[in-house]
């Protein structure tokens, strides 16, 4: 009953703080709603809050905030709960700008999933997001009254995706930009991780596949009446008895998106045109600071990739990362105990990120100087072992050393190469696949969270899961940097999947903290994953041109894991985990090699003796 009545309080109290800054902006702010006319023709709705003390003696600078998933509440009387970024940055006083992107909700136009960018605009025609958001510059700095002349863009997600594409307007008045959580590529964010479908996106494709069509501008979700009932909370039982991913044209035959997604399997011009990072140029001016989450299950290429880009191709431009120990966009609002999954960070980290990290940003570019000396680093990376936020002047920092762990027959994570040839194996059964988490609950969400820091006994225990781990650690070994998996496998079929697992691994004593989530959960021996990633096997030499594999022939599978900045302590252990099922999450490899995996039979659908061999090595990043 305790329990039930702080809860019940918390939610009270939540709801009170909604309502008191739902009552701030209807206090402070004046909204007004347009239609932007862009170079095509095609027009924009779009919502402008600018503080009602505003005029050509006081001045404020511009936020704007682009997104596919509506800017409502609609209506001249209706106001959101909450205006920008964070709390912080509304009461500061900004003119807060947000917009539908075309063919979203209330504005016109065709939307397409990561429209492809336009280098050489040759007519007004050529419309890209980098178009868009210029065309919006250029009519907000001309007609907002009380505006400053600079603006700043943000957006977390999709909305992040508009934010880095934006950059590419290379509008003078664009001072600062921060996407956060930003896809750069299709390919390895969100729907697919280096082409291997993200099933457990499977229930979302109504939102990013059924066309609104220009006649409505009503500002309704379209899309709702095509969302999958599956009767079930259990998605690994009903993506499972669903069977072959051709079986899901039953649910969306006329979802241009899925058919778009089964009609490109390989990394094709479909594909390859809707990548920004190859867009990125020295041309633009904007001060960039991406930001992103350690813990962020399905955007966590690409700020990481966003921000080496830039730093390669714009070496002198102001640009910075933000990492911190979030799931996916939760830096955007405080949770007080910062926790994800089981694993417990410390108080308020949301809250110093907006007051210290995104507001100083903002403020130094839109209301400040506006030069390079904001105070802030090149990298503030909050380090996920210690628990404590760490900076840089570079990243990967330039006191990160390569190491190797070689993956020992004897289940040893081994500092040299094995003198003697030796492998372990298993044999992988796509009916059987291993579950991607213990909690069935989070397999039929929007998108998984929890499952980045899950305790991964439940795999290492199976008889189809790889385990390797290092001796008890005598000193602390922080991994700062980049990985790297260099596997050299073998297999009875002619494809297959290998998914590699970082996990920091507790010593038996270690406590439960006091914010658990889950009382059932022991903290004792917790297996911590803490990076993880996985690769098709037929994409191991070209994600453009797939090639089997030859059964019972040695084959080098090399593929990236995303940075790291966690320190396993003394006491505690390195442990490594290969395995070639990955499910939910992770689309079955029917095993046997097929043109196309989305329209394989059941018949295609194999079981298949994975062989690791020795002189296979992760390559890490230490921070000395």
């Amino acid at each position: 009953m305790k329990k039930f009545t702080a809860l019940f309080l918390t939610a009270i109290a939540v709801c009170q703080a909604a309502f008191a800054q739902q009552d701030y902006v209807k206090e402070h702010f004046t909204k007004k709603d347009v239609y932007i006319t862009m170079r095509d023709g095609v027009r924009l709705f779009t919502s402008i809050y600018t503080p009602k003390d505003a005029s050509k003696q006081n001045k404020y600078p511009i936020m704007m905030h682009r997104t596919c998933y509506s800017i409502g509440p609609y209506g001249a009387d209706k106001y959101p709960g909450r205006l920008g970024p964070s709390a912080e940055i509304m009461k500061e006083g900004y003119i807060f700008v947000y917009q539908d992107v075309r063919g979203r909700y209330k504005s016109e136009g065709t939307w397409t999933n990561m429209t492809p960018v336009i280098d050489n605009k040759k007519s007004k025609t050529d419309v890209d997001e980098g178009s868009d958001t210029y065309d919006t510059i250029d009519w907000l700095v001309k007609n907002v009254t009380g505006n400053n002349g600079r603006v700043g863009q943000y957006g977390i997600s999709y909305p992040g995706f508009y934010t880095a594409a934006g950059i590419l307007s290379n509008h003078p008045a664009l001072k600062a930009s921060s996407p956060g959580a930003p896809i750069s590529d299709f390919w390895f964010d969100d729907f697919h991780h280096n082409g291997a479908f993200i099933e457990s996106y499977f229930f979302t494709f109504p939102v990013f596949g059924v066309p609104k069509g220009n006649a409505d501008t009503t500002g309704a979700s379209w899309f709702a009446s095509k969302m999958i009932n599956p009767g079930t909370r259990d998605g690994y039982q009903f993506l499972l008895d669903l069977g072959p991913l051709k079986n899901a044209d039953k649910y969306y035959k006329n979802n241009f998106f899925w058919q778009e997604t089964i009609d490109h399997p390989n990394y094709d011009e479909f594909w390859q045109k809707r990548g920004l990072l190859k867009h990125f140029n020295n041309k633009s001016k904007t001060a960039v600071m991406t930001v992103g989450g350690w813990f962020d299950a399905e955007d966590l290429s690409g700020p990481l990739n966003i921000y080496k880009t830039i730093e390669k191709k714009n070496p002198s431009a102001y640009n910075t990362i933000v990492m911190g120990p979030f799931g996916h966009g939760r830096w955007s609002q405080e949770t007080g105990h910062t926790l994800h999954s089981n694993v417990y960070f410390g108080d308020s980290i949301a809250t110093f990120y907006q007051k210290e990290i995104e507001a100083k940003f903002f403020r130094h570019f839109l209301k400040g100087k506006g030069d390079k000396a904001t105070g802030l680093p090149e990298a503030y990376m909050f380090n996920t072992g210690k628990k404590e936020w760490a900076t840089f002047d570079k990243w990967p920092a330039t006191n990160a050393e390569h190491k190797k762990f070689y993956l020992a027959a004897d289940g040893k994570l081994a500092d040299t190469q094995p003198t003697t040839p030796g492998s372990m194996s298993y044999i992988s059964d796509p009916m059987k696949p291993v579950p991607y988490t213990e909690d069935n609950s989070s397999t039929m969400g929007f998108t998984p969270f929890n499952y980045m820091t899950e305790d991964q006994r439940f795999a290492g225990r199976r008889p189809d899961v790889l385990v390797y781990q290092t001796d008890v650690l005598t000193d602390d070994v922080t991994l700062g940097g980049e990985i790297m998996a260099n596997l050299k496998i073998a297999t009875t079929g002619t494809d297959a999947d290998f998914v590699v697992k970082l996990i920091d691994v507790y010593p038996p004593d270690e406590a439960n903290h006091a914010y658990m989530p889950n009382k059932s959960i022991i903290l004792s021996n917790y297996w911590q994953m803490v990076r993880s990633e996985v690769m098709p096997a037929r994409f191991r030499k070209s994600f453009e041109k797939p090639e089997a594999l030859v059964a019972g022939q040695k084959a080098d599978v090399n593929f990236r894991l995303q940075d790291v900045l966690h320190t396993f302590k003394k006491g505690h252990r390195i442990m490594v985990q290969v395995q070639s099922t990955w499910f939910p999450i992770v689309a079955r490899n029917p095993q046997k090699f097929v043109d196309n995996p989305y329209k394989a039979n059941e018949s295609d659908y194999i079981k298949a003796t994975e062989t690791v061999f020795n002189d296979s090595f992760i390559d890490v990043q230490i921070l000395k």
